[in-house]
């Protein structure tokens, strides 16, 4: 009999070495690196090969050859995943979701499933939980589970022979975690498990055409278990989130490749089950009666759509000789910047105190165009003056003191006028050529006319 190979695979970045070590000399994470055993080579004289993007011809085409149709989809009957997925679910594709224990992975797919056994034929694999478990969560929730088929199995082998036996047209694993494959000797959950797992059901979905959903656990730090082949090989990478004391979830795109990436989607957790919110400006807007100083509004573009969002920043005389500098849903390194340039452009000194910026709602803001509100809410709380309810703010901001424009300024502005805002600073080239109504639009050109705005 053959010697079974291996291979030792980082966790991380999915670089591979011949023998083990502590530490990856790419990424250079440490314990990250995990014995696998690769499956035996099977060679084929077919002129017809089968890999990840399904069966292929072993033939050169021109470009302009290659069919454009579009791409079939269908919804899932959530607007919400529609937008994160791209526009709705494509036939063949593999979606592998993630999220923190409890986040709400199974009941959103099994809403999902429930409503599309309705018009076609489903599949509902779980691993982790009985069948019992799973229709007992479907009552609770008042689903329709007439059509729902359900199969509770571990053998990616045995699920995709009785999947060629029923033919679903969209499948759930859940969770890829607890799948094993025959031809690996490891545990479940191993890194060798899990990547010959998520490749082999990949290929059953090109091959046949079954859309498969795959949920996935996460790491400590909030990114997916297991190898980064394992996001290499699917089509769609989502991740559902949400605090353990919040009923909303956020659900966004990380990878995908029949859309854009970050897509955000929003839900609310509720008796029932997931419910979309359709509006999700208004959930972080519940600002208070009382206008306070350090808060201000900024809009923030999330995939394809603007954001309201509420910035709270509280300036406090520091009892310690280092001041601290502490940002949530923000950079930290990004907030020691805006200080210097606010320093050395705007003539504001705050060495000596405390900076504590919350961004309202538990969203995380990556994009530049919060810098301008940021440094507004700053001179608020420093000069303990409140801002005007009905101010929105946005812009990036320079290291030189200059204000730069932001991708699609006149969309935020026309989105902030909708709820109700009357005031707007942005920067100089974002201000629309014809006025808006309702909408008094400021264009400032350095952070020092911002100020004088103020």
């Amino acid at each position: 009999m053959a010697k079974a190979k291996t291979a030792y695979v980082c966790s991380e970045c999915g670089s591979e070495f011949s023998r083990w070590q502590g530490q990856c000399n790419d990424c250079k994470a440490w314990n990250t690196i995990s014995e696998i055993r690769l499956a035996p080579a099977k060679t084929s004289h077919q002129p017809t090969r089968q890999g990840y993007a399904g069966a292929t011809q072993t033939q050169v085409q021109t470009l302009n050859t290659i069919s454009l149709e579009d791409l079939p989809r269908f919804s899932s009957g959530f607007k919400e995943l529609d937008r994160v997925l791209g526009g709705g679910i494509v036939p063949g594709s593999a979606i592998l979701i993630g999220g923190n224990p409890g986040a709400g992975k199974s009941t959103l797919l099994l809403q999902t499933m429930c409503h599309l056994a309705q018009s076609m034929s489903a599949l509902y694999v779980t691993g982790e939980e009985s069948l019992q478990q799973v229709a007992m969560r479907a009552k609770r929730l008042g689903l329709p589970n007439d059509k729902l088929k359900m199969l509770s199995e571990t053998s990616v082998e045995n699920i995709c022979n009785l999947a060629e036996q029923e033919k679903p047209q969209i499948m759930v694993i859940d969770s890829i975690q607890v799948m094993h494959v025959a031809e690996v000797q490891s545990a479940p959950g191993s890194v060798s498990q899990v990547r010959e797992a998520a490749a082999y059901l990949t290929r059953f979905a090109k091959q046949t055409g079954v859309a498969i959903f795959m949920v996935g656990h996460v790491t400590k730090d909030g990114s997916l278990a297991g190898p980064k082949v394992l996001e290499h090989c699917i089509d769609c990478s989502v991740l559902l989130d949400g605090d353990a004391d919040s009923r909303y979830r956020t659900l966004r795109g990380h990878k995908n490749r029949f859309g854009a990436v970050n897509e955000l989607g929003v839900f609310a957790m509720t008796d029932k089950g997931m419910r979309e919110v359709s509006n999700p400006s208004a959930i972080f807007l519940s600002r208070g009666e009382e206008n306070t100083s350090g808060s201000v509004v900024m809009v923030i573009w999330e995939g394809t759509r603007p954001l309201l969002v509420e910035i709270q920043v509280l300036v406090d005389y520091s009892q310690l000789g280092n001041p601290r500098r502490v940002a949530a849903g923000t950079e930290q390194n990004r907030l020691s910047i805006l200080l210097a340039v606010l320093h050395r452009h705007g003539g504001l000194q705050m060495a000596d105190q405390d900076v504590f910026v919350n961004v309202v709602g538990g969203v995380k803001v990556t994009e530049t165009s919060a810098d301008l509100a940021l440094l507004m809410a700053l001179v608020s709380s420093f000069r303990d003056q409140a801002l005007s309810q009905d101010l929105v703010v946005f812009g990036e901001v320079g290291l030189s003191g200059e204000i730069r424009p932001v991708p699609s300024g006149q969309e935020r502005i026309i989105e902030a006028a909708k709820h109700g805002f009357k005031r707007a600073i942005v920067p100089l080239a974002n201000v629309p050529k014809k006025p808006i109504e309702g909408m008094e639009v400021i264009g400032v050109k350095k952070l020092s006319d911002a100020l004088e705005v103020l």
